[in-house]
């Protein structure tokens, strides 16, 4: 199970880090062991690490209303998020 990290911009870190958005969007697919890091030099640049059972499905779940409703809830910069693949 590959381990990626994706890091993004966020309108405001305490509402990002208090969203209860992450396990409900990420949970259905199978993912686990979220874990969230903020960058102490610019909170509003933030990342998730978390295991994805299935690459494909989170793929084309990221291209999904639910994912851009999601990341629009969360105060997430869509056009600032970067997903890094564990190699």
């Amino acid at each position: 199970m590959p381990t990626i990290v994706a890091h993004h911009d966020v309108k405001d870190k305490a509402h990002w880090l208090a969203s209860p958005k992450r396990k409900e969007f990420f949970g259905p697919l199978g993912i686990t062991n979220i874990r969230t890091f903020v960058d102490p030099q610019n909170p509003t640049h933030v990342a998730v690490l978390m295991d994805v059972p299935d690459m494909n499905a989170l793929m084309s779940a990221m291209k999904s209303k639910a994912a851009a409703e999601a990341m629009a809830y969360d105060g997430v910069l869509p056009e600032s998020l970067v997903i890094l693949v564990e190699a």
